[in-house]
């Protein structure tokens, strides 16, 4: 045998051994657990904003994935939060040490708790609700989602700054808070009382009550008799239908009216009050067919149509809220952080989120990344987080009227029923 031939055979037999050796040095994909409200009263929700965080995964492991290394998104489900520590139990079993969550206010307090006790990183993607001194705010826990006291105090200030001045009132008003008594609630109705007593509004009433009330007319009796002429109100879903409902009946004269996140701004609010919806305004996030493309950087808009055309294809219907802040929120993880951590190891996490700074616009709901660090007042938050107001314009029909680089439709003063 000649010596060419020789070498020829040891190049090809060395070919064939790294071929085959090439799938074992594959590197295993990055595990991140997902923990949402799957089932129950928080269920749709819940799927629509999960399935957004895996379609930001696919994004993701379709461009290369973290520097090269897969993702793979090992979801749980929690519709309450008695059920938070069993399902963190699953995901630590599967190695999980970073965790996307959890839409729902009540279960992302619980948990933001069990994520700091145990030493995982939880990343809020949707849940606005007020936590505890116990979390780790800007070590174990970060919220890219608006605070509900930032949607509270927005909210007023909206109000106060541009639908007052478009009144015929010209008297000072006099503002009502109206608020579900949990979690939620009092995160958003003490951003928005502490916006009335800041800006020296007066404050006709507050109003915490039970969302699973069976009668509100008394609630609406109350809120009668301290004479406001703006309510603002925090509620899910039922609870805020059921009381605009006995608003309506009994008469109560308000000239404007603003809720948030989880009741005024869906679209089952519109549709089920139908007329006594119009004028309301809403407190939120933006969905996918509110987002002014032209207010995205290049990155925004790449990513926006993405979701958008994938999230149609996949599951039948239109970007949510949930879902555009499920996809927007763990895409910041996914393809900014985790590649400026170099592994899902918590504290390499906790730095890495804390050094990305992404300008408004980056992300594809129109907002960015600046997450507040340990110490701060807002420690853990996003102070970049994409928030809108809402008007129901029609019945049935809503459209984003502030801020005016986000605005589809201008704001209308419209009367009550």
């Amino acid at each position: 045998m000649t010596a060419l031939r020789r070498t020829l055979l040891l190049l090809a037999a060395l070919a064939l051994l790294a071929a085959g050796c090439g799938p074992a040095r594959r590197r295993p994909p990055a595990v991140v657990g997902a923990l949402y409200p799957l089932s129950g009263s928080q269920g749709t929700g819940g799927t629509e904003e999960e399935r957004g965080a895996r379609l930001a995964v696919d994004w993701v492991n379709g461009h290369g994935g973290v520097k090269g290394q897969g993702v793979e998104l090992v979801a749980a489900d929690a519709p309450r939060p008695e059920a938070v520590p069993s399902a963190l139990a699953a995901l630590r079993r599967r190695h999980v040490s970073v965790v996307l969550g959890s839409h729902g206010s009540v279960v992302s307090a619980e948990v933001a708790r069990e994520a700091t006790d145990q030493g995982l990183v939880f990343w809020e993607t949707g849940a606005v609700g007020e936590t505890d001194a116990a979390v780790a705010g800007g070590s174990r826990f970060f919220r890219m989602a608006p605070m509900g006291a930032n949607l509270g105090r927005a909210a007023i200030a909206f109000v106060r700054d541009q639908v007052a001045p478009r009144l015929p009132v010209r008297r000072q008003l006099r503002y009502a808070v109206a608020y579900v008594d949990d979690v939620y609630g009092r995160a958003v109705g003490s951003g928005a009382l502490v916006e009335l007593r800041a800006g020296g509004q007066a404050v006709a009433g507050s109003f915490p009550y039970d969302a699973h009330a069976g009668d509100f007319a008394p609630l609406a009796t109350r809120i009668a008799a301290s004479r406001p002429d703006v309510l603002f109100v925090a509620a899910y879903l039922d609870d805020g239908v059921a009381m605009r409902r006995s608003l309506v009946a009994a008469h109560v004269p308000l000239v404007t009216g603003i809720g948030t996140s989880s009741s005024y701004c869906m679209p089952a609010f519109g549709e089920t009050l139908g007329a006594n919806a119009v004028g309301l305004f809403a407190s939120d996030k933006p969905d996918a067919a509110a987002v002014r493309v032209d207010a995205l950087s290049p990155e925004g808009r790449a990513t926006l149509a993405w979701a958008q055309a994938r999230y149609r294809a996949r599951y039948h219907q239109a970007m949510s809220a949930p879902a555009l802040s499920g996809f927007s929120n763990a895409y910041a993880l996914l393809a900014h952080v985790l590649p400026a951590a170099g592994s899902t190891e918590p504290d390499a996490v906790a730095r890495a989120a804390l050094g990305v700074k992404l300008p408004v616009g980056t992300l594809a709901n129109g907002g960015g990344m600046d997450l507040a660090p340990p110490g701060d007042p807002q420690a853990g938050e996003n102070r970049s987080a994409a928030s809108v107001i809402w008007e129901w314009v029609a019945p049935g029909q809503r459209a984003v009227v502030w801020p005016p680089a986000f605005a589809t439709h201008p704001i209308a003063v419209l009367p009550l029923s």
